[in-house]
């Protein structure tokens, strides 16, 4: 799957001009672009990951010369799971995850929001659950 949510937006220089730009992130899951999938459970996807970055608040570049990052894992697991959607397109099928309020650990580096992460015992809810207990499962460690 390719990741992003593929939409079209106006040009900032000419906004008869529309630009390709694929939506990574799942924040408001109410809006006209996630609901769909959020609705449908087997829509809904899980992300494994190990570990997962956010911008460096004090910007720069790091040693590779791309923008600094701050990464986070979790500790008392070596593969973690995001709340995931996913929708075909005219590419392929593409994913997105979904995101949260961030916790305590994350909060001073990324103030706005963090990736859903699912506890294991939630992973069935997530997957297969209603239209009402899928958006509850996704939560920050």
């Amino acid at each position: 799957m390719e990741w992003g949510f593929p939409t079209r937006v106006a040009s900032k220089r000419d906004p008869a001009v529309k630009l390709d730009r694929f939506v990574t992130n799942a924040r408001n899951l109410s809006s006209s672009m996630w609901k769909p999938s959020i609705a449908n459970p087997e829509r809904r996807c899980v992300v494994p990951f190990t570990h997962f970055a956010e911008p460096h608040p004090e910007g720069g570049k790091g040693d590779d010369g791309k923008p600094r990052q701050m990464w986070f894992s979790l500790p008392d697991q070596p593969i973690g799971f995001f709340a995931g959607l996913w929708r075909p397109t005219e590419r392929g099928d593409a994913y997105a995850f979904c995101t949260t309020s961030p916790n305590e650990t994350v909060a001073p580096w990324h103030p706005k929001a963090m990736p859903a992460i699912l506890h294991p015992a939630d992973l069935i809810i997530w997957l297969d659950g209603s239209h009402d207990d899928a958006p509850r499962t996704g939560a920050a460690l």
